[in-house]
């Protein structure tokens, strides 16, 4: 499909919810994705563009610079992180929790999955930017898979 496929798919969306994954290969510079994880980042800077994601992000994010002992890191995170205006970060209270209970009783998703799912649900995103197949199982938004596009 191509990087050209994911910007018109991107394009179809005001409001997105952005997976874990996207957030780690864009930090990284993940080679196989980092051109789509741009793509992704590009289109948030488009002033009508929306994103959310879970608070949980930045746990997943932040695993591996606290594993290995780095301190400096974590702040670069959240400063980068913070920077877009355009992205909302969700804080899982008891609604987004009974809603991703659902959806995990439903689709046998592992928990993070069914909160990041609860949250593109319950704000109304109409797509989840992902590398996940799993969220296929869920209606209610398009999922988007990175790998869909290589």
């Amino acid at each position: 499909m191509g990087l050209n496929s994911l910007s018109t798919t991107l394009r179809q969306h005001r409001r997105i919810a952005i997976d874990s994954s996207i957030f780690i290969y864009h930090i990284e510079a993940h080679s196989k994705y980092v051109a789509l994880t741009d793509a992704v980042f590009s289109w948030l800077d488009h002033p009508t563009s929306r994103a959310v994601t879970a608070a949980l992000t930045m746990t997943e994010i932040l695993v591996v610079p606290y594993r290995n002992r780095d301190d400096k890191l974590p702040d670069d995170f959240y400063s980068l992180l913070s920077t877009y205006p355009s992205l909302e970060w969700i804080s899982i209270d008891l609604q987004i929790a009974d809603v991703a209970a659902r959806l995990r009783a439903a689709h046998g998703l592992r928990t993070p999955d069914a909160l990041q799912a609860a949250i593109a649900i319950q704000t109304q995103a109409t797509a989840l930017v992902t590398n996940d197949p799993v969220f296929r199982r869920v209606s209610g938004f398009a999922p988007i898979v990175l790998d869909d596009f290589l």
